[in-house]
């Protein structure tokens, strides 16, 4: 009858006791990649630090043990997590598999990288290929950056690395709303690195699976590539000041997009509530990590238009008739200062057009204010003005019950 592994440890030694039965060094790395997924997973946050925390436990707890499996995912985990304490100590043992050598020994064979004329995505795709033919087939390492969210989305490992190169290859000369170009792999381990950071310190992970499972191999292949010598850019205080605010909005009212919806020459009764929207439109430019007013696209714009405003901004009716107008507007302008294909202008336009209709259902119902802003919002439909301190703290003192049931 077979016994329950009574510690974590023994349940991954357990769950990989036939290890010295692959194939190969990349086979073992999967397996290890994907057990210490589990630990990735479950962590509550910072799962980096959970998983070098985690092999640093099983080393010392296994470091008596001398049976080939145990000793074989010994050096898998050390290869895998070479920061984990103990890992540079660990040798494979003497009946360890042939492949073993070869473990962690891989060089980078070529490094691209493909995308949405958008901007919305990133994807970076390494190849990669063991030292000696022993350690297993040539491989490709792909991760996806998502920049709405500010972080790595998904990560996998497999192959053959021809294979999934030459479809990469194919699927962005067949679509004219990506592109695909090789990448300086320097760039690629800064990037992907500086957004895994993101990822890693999520309360709950994206859907896909192999974002788990194929994270440790991940973090193993992307200390191959070169690192920048330069340090990272300090995020800036006010990602878009106001300075290039004023600049970019007078930019936009000189253009042929702000010409044809009619925004060049608005009467001086909506003149408040243009500048208002060009700057809520900055204003949600401004909260994603690579901060630029000229990014949108049909998912920004969804993001914007759907829920952002209704969460972060107050409108009057004048805002909310004018900010769509002003949107479309620009996106045509921002599409064209990118110089992105007519087609991906079209469809961001289309996307707003559609959008209209919920936009204008959700500013009615008011069913995504935060509670901040409906407070501010039933303020103003009072007739209170916020610059007037006396009236908004005898607006306060007679709604406190009310606002404290609302919060």
């Amino acid at each position: 009858m077979a016994t329950t592994p009574q510690t974590p440890y023994e349940a991954v030694l357990h769950a990989a006791r036939d290890v010295t039965k692959l194939d190969s060094a990349l086979d073992a790395e999967m397996l290890g990649a994907a057990l210490l997924g589990s630990v990735y997973e479950v962590a509550e946050t910072d799962r980096e630090t959970a998983v070098r925390d985690f092999v640093t436990g099983f080393l010392a707890a296994t470091t008596r043990r001398r049976a080939a499996a145990a000793t074989t995912v010994r050096a898998v985990f050390a290869a895998l997590v070479p920061d984990a304490a103990g890992a540079d100590r660990v040798r494979p043992g003497a009946s360890a598999p042939a492949w073993s050598g070869q473990l962690g020994r891989v060089h980078l064979t070529g490094s691209w990288a493909y995308g949405d004329v958008y901007g919305d995505q990133t994807s970076y795709l390494a190849t990669f290929a063991y030292d000696d033919v022993t350690g297993g087939p040539e491989h490709a390492l792909v991760a996806l950056v998502d920049h709405n969210i500010g972080i790595t989305k998904d990560v996998f490992v497999g192959g053959p690395a021809s294979r999934i190169l030459e479809q990469v290859r194919q699927l962005c000369a067949e679509d004219e709303l990506t592109w695909f170009r090789e990448e300086d792999p320097t760039r690629m381990r800064a990037e992907v690195t500086r957004h895994l950071a993101v990822t890693d310190q999520l309360g709950q992970l994206p859907g896909a699976n192999s974002l788990a499972t194929d994270r440790a191999l991940v973090g193993a292949r992307l200390s191959i590539l070169p690192a920048s010598t330069v340090p990272p850019p300090v995020p800036a205080d006010d990602p878009l000041p106001q300075p290039e605010r004023v600049a970019e909005i007078r930019r936009f009212l000189a253009s042929p997009e702000a010409a044809r919806a009619g925004l060049d020459a608005v009467d001086s009764a909506d003149l408040a509530s243009l500048h208002f929207c060009l700057g809520l439109l900055l204003d949600h430019a401004a909260t994603f990590s690579d901060a630029d007013p000229l990014r949108w696209s049909p998912t920004v714009a969804g993001l914007f238009l759907l829920d952002w405003v209704h969460r972060r901004a107050v409108l009057d009716m004048d805002d909310a008739a004018m900010l769509p107008r002003v949107l479309r507007a620009w996106a045509g302008y921002a599409a064209r200062r990118r110089g992105l294909p007519s087609a991906a202008a079209a469809g961001t336009d289309t996307a707003i057009e559609e959008m209209v209709p919920e936009f204008v259902r959700l500013y009615a119902t008011g069913e995504r204010r935060s509670p901040a802003t409906a407070a501010v919002a039933q303020l103003m439909a009072d007739g209170v003005d916020p610059d007037d301190p006396a009236a908004l703290d005898a607006w306060i003192e007679a709604n406190r019950h009310r606002l404290a049931d609302d919060g």
